[in-house]
């Protein structure tokens, strides 16, 4: 230990270590949070040619966003239109 205490360069080494702590601990909660989203979001979509309309299968009940506050879902009558048509 007192090796340490006198090598300069093994100080500046020492003081590295909550840094690469933190940088560890935001990378590991960064690709948490990236499986968590991709694995339980409906609204993330990995495979597009299958599906080049994800957009059709979202369900308008259930809601997308974090929190969500009065959430009151209407159809649009135009895009309903469109819809019909197109179908």
């Amino acid at each position: 230990m007192r090796h340490c205490l006198t090598n300069p360069r093994a100080t500046r080494q020492l003081k590295l270590i909550p840094l690469i702590g933190f940088m560890a601990f935001a990378a590991t909660g960064a690709t948490t949070a990236s499986f968590y989203f991709l694995f339980t979001k409906t609204d993330v979509i990995l495979n597009k040619t299958s599906n080049p309309e994800p957009w059709e299968r979202v369900d308008p009940s259930k809601p997308q966003k974090l929190i969500t506050i009065n959430q009151q879902w209407k159809p649009v009558k135009e895009l309903e239109l469109v819809k019909s048509l197109i179908k």
